[in-house]
């Protein structure tokens, strides 16, 4: 199949949402935090996604995000917006009003909850696709939304002129081949363990929590895999292992990056939104263990880290709870 040109970048951070200690938007820190990976390498960044909150996130938050994200990018990366909704009007909605806030793309996660068949997925996902004329990244994720993108499904997806990519967090190395083999979509690590195999066979790129501490190691990465020295992107894997392991294993990724973030002080609080909360202290003693291990990683110097249990702990209720339109 013939290459597409990528309208996404090729390390993307997949954002957290830096909160103030009552569980509102911090603003500042939302444009401090977006410069900051940017700088650090980003050439994409994806707001109100997974990581981002997104369950937990207004509308109006959303829209913000993508217009917060343009202005402090201003086009030193692509804006991607993510999240989605189980419901398909919904979503179509918010898609084309981020259309209008200035989003450079779409994420469409798989309808979460419903379980719908895949004809409904794809349908699901046909007319989102129909009603913008962004280009769209799906978003296969069984394990949160409780059923798989199938293989079937991917191809016949594959063929909507605006749906040019998948994000893969289902980790079956043999159907991405397969997809890569038989559709011109490109691929985009969704599993931060998985990011150098997911090259490997073929990716584009990656979309990483961990790339929220430091998008530097993955800049690295993807450089060395494009000029095909597999010598170098394997050792940087190998370097950024522990940071990984502190971020994506204890608790969920959100609540490690934000609790690493404010030890580094990099974001003004750990707070997340209930029903998240931060690390308890056998959590938080686990991230912290692992990230003893963590070595002369370009922007990840934790000689001056001090985490705060007490102020990630809970989580927060905000004054205007989520809303579906």
């Amino acid at each position: 199949m013939s290459p597409r040109e990528n309208p996404f970048g090729q390390v993307l951070v997949a954002l957290v949402t830096p909160f103030t200690a009552d569980g509102e938007v911090d603003w500042p820190g939302v444009e401090q935090h977006i410069d900051d990976c940017i700088t650090a390498g980003a050439d994409g960044i994806v707001v109100t996604g997974t990581t981002g909150e997104t369950s937990t996130l207004t509308d109006p938050e959303k829209l913000r995000l993508v217009e917060v994200g343009k202005s402090v990018a201003a086009g030193r990366a692509k804006i991607i917006t993510g999240g989605g909704s189980n419901e398909t009007a919904h979503a179509i909605h918010l898609y084309k009003q981020s259309e209008k806030a200035g989003a450079d793309g779409v994420m469409i996660v798989t309808p979460y909850y419903n379980k719908p068949t895949q004809s409904g997925v794809l349908t699901h996902f046909r007319m989102i696709a129909d009603a913008t004329d962004l280009p769209v990244i799906l978003y296969d994720i069984p394990g949160r939304t409780g059923i798989p993108i199938t293989y079937e499904t991917i191809v016949r997806a594959s063929h909507h002129p605006n749906i040019l990519a998948v994000k893969d967090a289902k980790g079956d190395f043999a159907e991405v081949s397969r997809v890569l083999n038989n559709t011109d979509l490109m691929y985009f690590s969704g599993d931060d363990t998985n990011v150098l195999p997911h090259l490997s066979i073929g990716a584009t790129g990656l979309i990483g929590v961990t790339a929220n501490i430091t998008s530097t190691p993955y800049r690295t990465i993807i450089d060395a895999v494009n000029r095909g020295d597999l010598a170098t992107a394997t050792a940087e894997h190998k370097r950024v292992e522990p940071l990984v392991r502190a971020v994506m294993t204890h608790v969920p990724g959100t609540v490690a990056a934000k609790y690493i973030l404010h030890g580094l002080g990099r974001i003004g609080s750990p707070r997340v939104r209930l029903p998240l909360v931060g690390p308890e202290d056998s959590e938080a003693y686990a991230i912290e263990t692992s990230l003893e291990s963590v070595r002369d990683i370009p922007g990840a110097d934790f000689s001056n880290f001090r985490p705060d249990r007490n102020a990630a702990a809970g989580g927060a209720l905000p004054k205007v709870p989520g809303t579906t339109r």
